[in-house]
């Protein structure tokens, strides 16, 4: 053992996790078979809160992304793609699923789609692939649990983490939203509170903690990237492991490994913490919103150089990942996308993701196509969707459409179509079987962007609109709903009866 390397022991450790070993133990004593014909795999590959806002390669000031825009070079490059929700559950569920939050209902933190996409959704759709799948994030485990039966191999969150809940999510496997937060309020001390519901255990579950991480801890100068308070993880681990697991996959295949960097907490590793601290850089200051949460501009600046560092840090990951998969000559035969969820704020008074506005840093995502044996780089301006994923890669494929989905074939597969209207979906508190009467809806047709808040208390009974022109002013800092009103008025009447023509099932 003391020969053995940490990479190996998490292999090892990883076959001989209960109900998961079997797949990736036949694996291991059976060769990989190469894909025949045309056929080519899939594997995506998603950083999670991840704003094409905050990509040098998207024009970001800072140099965020210098590998990837190099990488990029030899892609299909969305300049304006945008998530189906504006946090993990809602915004990943598009993805998979091929349809926005009105149809898959998956509003809520920690919840399925309605039953229908158990059986309706992507790796149903590739049901002749091997289908693998990994996630840091607990919501979107929540989600392959209820895609579980089309998986050939679903890794389970703790494999990849330094310490975690284990027992309690094994024992509590269908209530794990509930009993995770009670285990944390039992034994975890939050780090702004302070204190825990149990004195005794926290103490000692904190000093078991602490002998686990802290040989590691000496590299992250603002302590270990971490979920869930304390369940403890390292990207380059989790990008080694992941790779090895790629390079014996039997093909074809549809691996989706969704990281959690650079989600909040933003701890880079120390290679990268403090790249952009007083590097002059000073952020556009954009007028507090109704539903600002009153965050200082010094703070927000704060977070955000850390955050910009930390997708550093992943810039260099996404490169490791991708040269092993290069060396390992899996890039000739398969289709890499990169993309995200959701996006990430940091103006108006607001951090993070968890909002009612729809500001495009918050909803506006990368998107990267590596197609097999492409050597230039094509840029499409077109906005998209991410539900477009499923349509375009059964397109790809020359398989039979998904006659669910609402999404369309991506150009350049395609022509673009100049008409098409994106949506997204803010609406937390809309019930899985009721109409949505409370919530936030972007609607992105053309070069305009309109902005639709409904039903919320702090609106006093009436409505408010925001359009914007991305083309002129991608800051969205001029709202033109009153210097404009015909174009605001043809717009607002095409959203409001989207949004009647999704809530008929439901009234």
């Amino acid at each position: 053992m003391s020969g053995m390397s940490r990479r190996d022991f998490l292999k090892l450790a990883g076959l001989a996790s209960g109900g998961m070993a079997a797949a990736p133990m036949l694996r291991m004593i059976s060769p990989r078979v190469p894909a025949s014909g045309n056929v080519r795999n899939i594997l995506f590959v998603l950083f999670d809160a991840f704003s094409a806002n905050h990509l040098s390669t998207y024009g970001y000031p800072r140099e965020t992304t210098p590998n990837i825009s190099r990488l990029a070079e030899r892609a299909i490059v969305y300049h304006n793609h945008h998530a189906g929700g504006n946090f993990t559950t809602p915004g990943t569920a598009s993805l998979l699923t091929g349809v926005l939050p009105w149809t898959h209902r998956a509003f809520e933190i920690h919840r399925y789609t309605a039953q229908e996409f158990a059986e309706k959704n992507i790796f149903s759709a590739f049901s002749d692939y091997h289908r693998i799948a990994y996630s840091h994030n607990p919501l979107v485990n929540t989600l392959f649990d209820q895609f579980q039966a089309s998986l050939d191999e679903y890794i389970p969150v703790d494999r990849l983490l330094l310490t975690s809940d284990g027992p309690i999510s094994s024992l509590f496997h269908h209530d794990e939203d509930v009993s995770s937060l009670s285990w944390a309020r039992t034994a975890k001390r939050d780090e702004e509170a302070g204190y825990s519901y149990s004195l005794f255990f926290s103490l000692l579950y904190q000093k078991l903690q602490a002998d686990r991480i802290k040989s590691l801890g000496q590299a992250y100068p603002l302590g270990l990237p971490y979920i869930r308070v304390d369940n403890y993880f390292v990207l380059e681990e989790a990008i080694n492991y992941l790779a090895a697991q790629v390079d014996g996959l039997p093909q074809p295949f549809l691996g989706y490994f969704h990281f959690i960097p650079p989600h909040s907490p933003y701890h880079p590793h120390k290679d990268f913490y403090g790249r952009f601290k007083d590097d002059g850089y000073r952020p556009i200051q954009k007028p507090e919103h109704l539903f600002t949460a009153e965050k200082t501009p010094a703070y927000l600046s704060k977070l955000r150089a850390q955050y910009d560092e930390y997708v550093l840090n992943l810039d260099h990951e996404f490169n490791r990942f991708f040269q092993n998969m290069e060396k390992a000559s899996i890039l000739e035969n398969t289709w890499v996308i990169l993309t995200s969820d959701h996006g990430e704020l940091f103006e108006r008074g607001i951090l993070g993701h968890t909002t009612n506005v729809l500001y495009e840093p918050v909803i506006r995502v990368p998107l990267m196509i590596f197609e097999p044996g492409r050597t230039g780089r094509l840029d499409i301006h077109t906005p998209t969707s991410a539900v477009d994923l499923l349509p375009t890669l059964l397109h790809l494929a020359d398989k039979p459409s998904a006659p669910w989905t609402e999404g369309q074939i991506l150009p350049p597969f395609v022509d673009p179509n100049p008409e098409r209207a994106v949506y997204t979906l803010e609406s937390r508190h809309t019930a899985k079987d009721g109409p949505i009467t409370e919530g936030t809806l972007s609607m992105v047709k053309g070069r305009y962007k309109l902005m639709y808040f409904f039903g919320y208390p702090e609106l006093k009974g009436s409505e408010r609109v925001e359009l914007y022109d991305l083309e002129t002013d991608r800051e969205e800092l001029t709202d033109l709903s009153a210097s404009q009103p015909d174009l605001t008025h043809g717009l607002l009447t095409e959203l409001k009866a989207k949004l009647d023509e999704v809530n008929q099932p439901y009234r």
